[in-house]
């Protein structure tokens, strides 16, 4: 069993930045391109998008179009936590934001991912 925490959301202004920290305990994730860990943000009243995915091994990472640019994702694996850098806020970037991790084939969907935290509400004022 992986157990992922979040941490890091808040309130902040448009044009903001917020950085959002995931980290992994329990049964050992292995740093293998078969392994992804990735973020997804749920919008009030909307389904959970995926917004980065990065595939262990070489930490090869993919975005979404939305949020490319604006948000980097990170990896520390000493610390076996992965972090989502969020620059430039939008008030449609309101939402909480979901670490995933397993060994997905299809990185953009959810239902690929074993593990989920139990995300990091994030707001973002207009």
């Amino acid at each position: 069993q992986v157990h992922l925490l979040e941490s890091g959301g808040g309130l902040v202004q448009t044009g903001g930045s917020l950085r959002l920290s995931c980290t992994a305990s329990g049964r050992t994730f292995r740093n293998s391109a078969s392994q992804v860990m990735a973020w997804f943000g749920q919008a009030p009243g909307k389904e959970r998008e995926f917004v980065v995915a990065m595939r262990g091994g070489d930490d090869s990472t993919y975005y979404s179009d939305s949020h490319e640019g604006r948000f980097t994702m990170t990896r520390d694996a000493t610390r076996n936590t992965v972090y989502l850098q969020m620059s430039k806020l939008k008030p449609e970037d309101t939402g909480v934001y979901y670490c995933a991790a397993g060994g997905a084939a299809i990185i953009r969907d959810p239902d690929e991912y074993d593990y989920w935290g139990q995300g990091t509400q994030v707001t973002v004022s207009s």
